[in-house]
């Protein structure tokens, strides 16, 4: 492990800056709750030149150009890991398993554009997909790298010049990836700036913006659709979820307590796909929740950047202070002996439902008698955009999923990634707007222009 985590930085122009504005808030080593560094951000003339920048930046990046990013970023995967584990407190064992997703989106926009995803042809008319213009890229701390990838390399490749702000609390993978951008596109293309909310705020104000991409909470994505409504500008908003985890009277326990397990603590309980409602079968639920509290309290819980761990410590002291004020007069039990020192925080399952996310390892417990009762639950929480089923006949368990109003939904497994790769990955309600996927990400940061002789296509009827 490298002793010293990189000086923050952002990108203007083609030239590196120090951000200058003290945000109040120091950044922690989230294994021992010890300050690191502070969070800054841009200075707010260095914003407003990176906008100017993209206003006037134009281009198509080759496909080449992305292949070459890619392979430049696989060298640094490592180095990424270990930076999101740092800062975020996510095993490194689990940042590790995200970082292809980091050089691949680079690949899969590169795969997008020589397959023809930005032209296409029928009967003569030809559909043309061109850049909207300058695209913001807004990121979260969760998984800082793989997330601002997905979203950089789909607005490289559809030709759009594209301003980066990451979150303040996960400031470092992001001037890694940005280093090997740099390298490869001009100036203008791609800059990055650091900071907060009010970073965001002049961002998402800046009639210059074309298109935004934002992953963040529900207040967060409100106000960028609130900015972006009279500009009439496109936003793909994916904001939180709060997810039901339904597990049918037959399942199979061993699968039913690790799906639960596993999807309360991956990211430590930090993830956007987390389990926050667990609805079970009545007259199984005493013996499924003491097999889940018996698997959580098997964790190996430990500093991120320890390879055996499997539970770390959250992101932040003041986001630990948060999830206990959420327990307050709350029925609750919480497993797992943790460290005296850092920023842990117990996996815990509340008595009742859980009406909104709270991002953390926190899940409500419900009951059930009948199938429909289930179903109801699981779609009476405004967000939908992740589900799971877990039961042992696969076709009565899929039946069950396709009444579930959520974005995706996943039958007997609890993965991180996507069902497929080329799959979209939608929000429903309050969890967002848009499509999220490999292909719709780029689709989004393009405008369709049409383009044909009159008269040369004529609709047959008989």
């Amino acid at each position: 492990m490298s002793t010293e985590l990189p000086a923050i930085a952002d990108l203007i122009d083609g030239e590196w800056g120090t951000p200058s504005v003290d945000l109040g808030v120091a950044l922690e080593d989230p294994a021992t709750g010890a300050p690191v560094a502070r969070a800054v951000a841009t200075a707010t003339d260095r914003v407003e030149r990176a906008l100017e920048v993209a206003e006037t930046a134009s281009g198509r990046i080759d496909p080449a150009v992305l292949d070459a990013i890619a392979a430049d970023l696989e060298a640094q995967l490592p180095w990424i890991a270990e930076l999101d584990a740092r800062a975020t407190g996510v095993p490194i064992a689990q940042t590790t398993l995200l970082g292809p997703i980091v050089s691949g989106s680079f690949r899969l926009a590169a795969e997008q554009i020589r397959s023809g995803a930005l032209r296409q042809e029928q009967d003569g008319v030809e559909v043309l997909r061109l850049p909207l213009g300058p695209a913001l890229c807004l990121v979260p701390w969760n998984a800082p790298a793989p997330m601002a990838a997905h979203k950089v390399a789909n607005a490289l490749a559809a030709g759009c010049p594209v301003i980066l702000k990451v979150s303040e609390l996960a400031p470092y993978s992001s001037v890694v990836l940005a280093e090997v951008i740099a390298e490869h596109v001009p100036a203008g293309m791609f800059q990055l700036v650091q900071g907060g909310a009010k970073v965001g705020a002049q961002l998402v104000a800046a009639s210059r913006i074309k298109a935004v991409s934002f992953t963040g909470g529900l207040a967060g994505g409100r106000s960028v659709a609130t900015a972006s409504a009279a500009m009439f500008r496109p936003c793909q908003l994916e904001l939180g979820g709060n997810n039901p985890l339904v597990v049918l009277p037959d399942a199979d326990p061993d699968v039913a307590t690790r799906m639960a397990a596993e999807l309360l603590t991956t990211l430590n309980g930090q993830w956007c796909r987390a389990l926050g409602r667990l609805i079970l079968p009545a007259d199984r639920a005493d013996e499924l929740l003491d097999g889940i509290g018996k698997r959580l309290a098997a964790l190996r819980v430990g500093p991120p950047m320890d390879p055996l761990t499997e539970f770390g410590p959250l992101v932040h002291s003041k986001h630990v202070q948060q999830l206990r004020s959420s327990l307050a007069a709350r029925g609750s039990r919480s497993f797992g002996v943790l460290p005296e020192d850092g920023n842990y925080f117990c996996p815990t399952l509340l008595d009742g439902d859980l009406r909104d996310e709270v991002f953390g390892p926190i899940a409500g417990v419900t009951t059930y008698r009948r199938i429909e009762e289930a179903v109801a639950l699981a779609n009476a929480v405004p967000y939908g955009l992740e589900g799971y089923v877990c039961g042992a006949d696969e076709q009565q368990a899929l039946g069950v999923a396709r009444q579930i109003r959520a974005g995706e939904v996943k039958v007997n497994g609890s993965s991180i990634m996507s069902l497929h790769l080329m799959t979209p990955r939608p929000a429903w309600g309050l969890s967002g707007l848009g499509e999220e996927g490999t292909a719709e990400t780029l689709r989004f940061f393009t405008g369709a222009r049409v383009v044909g002789v009159e008269g040369r296509f004529a609709l047959h009827t008989s």
